[in-house]
């Protein structure tokens, strides 16, 4: 297929609509949007795509669209709709985080109807995102795959083809376990090394040059928890709970169990419970901080900073 191909774009958030506009402003052919926000249409708009008013009309004029959702049910519904309208769209790419499960199942439901399908979910920051440097995994065929890979180099500068669909998501699941789980080992690194009279500052920088240097160390703790910066709006608790949830789905589904996964889980569970609802989640520091993780299973003291701000 020509890289002219008309590309649909749903779903303008946080992360969707950076690679909207960064599709809409490399694409040589057209593309057209579709949210529920407004504004978020206004400002894909002025990169230049088009905004449209509905699924079915995506589904009606894009060759392939690619969804930008906040999890399984709304792919799952919004893949519902393109193939009960399809008409000159002939593929999906799901960008979201999904349950592996929920992969297949959307593969095999547009299949049905004659349309192709890839899980690409995507890694890092939002401002990965607005610079068009994003990290995606791929499950799709080897055809999918060629004929998308392109267009993902509008939004990505590492794009890994993991195998068959449901692969993408795998590896998305285990990538954003490993972010959650680091950044609570560095959260408590970080408190017992202050506590043990050492700055923070001092403890991130001479860490970064040594062999416990990380993303998670670079970005969430020197941006996020070094300056105590946990802003509303940005990737909270209640979303890494969601993805944790996926881990634990595949778990079961492969017999695996995930012991240490299961203490992080508890970590943004309490955090949720404990101030940091709706929050940066690498704001579980203060939950270190307050002795809420402690020996009494996340019972201990409230007490301690109360920040509130934003970040990805």
């Amino acid at each position: 297929m020509s890289n002219t191909e008309t590309i649909g774009f749903i779903g303008l958030g946080v992360m969707g609509g950076p690679m909207c506009m960064n599709m809409a402003a490399k694409h040589p052919g057209d593309v057209l949007a579709y949210d529920l926000s407004d504004a978020a249409l206004s400002a894909v708009e002025a990169a230049g795509a088009r905004r449209l008013g509905s699924v079915r009309e995506l589904a009606e004029q894009a060759d392939i669209i690619f969804l930008s959702l906040p999890g399984g049910p709304q792919v799952t519904a919004v893949a519902g709709e393109i193939a009960a309208a399809a008409t000159r769209c002939t593929a999906v790419v799901d960008l979201s985080t999904t349950p592996v499960a929920t992969a297949r199942a959307v593969a095999a439901l547009l299949k049905d109807k004659g349309l192709g399908f890839a899980d690409a979910p995507v890694a890092r920051t939002r401002e990965a995102a607005q610079k068009g440097a994003l990290a995606i995994m791929v499950g799709a065929s080897p055809e999918m795959f060629a004929r998308i890979e392109p267009m993902l180099g509008y939004i990505a500068t590492d794009i890994t083809h993991g195998g068959a669909v449901g692969a993408g998501q795998v590896l998305k699941l285990v990538n954003n376990m490993l972010v959650f789980a680091n950044t609570v080992a560095l959260a408590e690194m970080m408190v017992l090394g202050e506590k043990a009279g050492v700055a923070p500052e001092v403890l991130l920088d001479a860490v970064s040059k040594g062999s416990g240097d990380s993303f998670v160390l670079r970005n969430h703790g020197m941006k996020a928890m070094l300056p105590r910066v946990f802003p509303d709006k940005a990737f909270s608790p209640e979303y890494v709970l969601k993805d944790i949830s996926y881990v634990f789905e595949l778990a079961a589904d492969t017999g695996v169990p995930l012991p240490a996964a299961e203490t992080v889980r508890g970590y943004y569970a309490a955090g949720v419970s404990h101030g940091l609802s709706g929050r940066y989640f690498p704001g579980v520091i203060e939950l270190v901080e307050q002795g809420v993780m402690g020996p009494d299973g996340g019972k201990g003291d409230k007490g301690g900073r109360g920040d509130k701000e934003e970040a990805a």
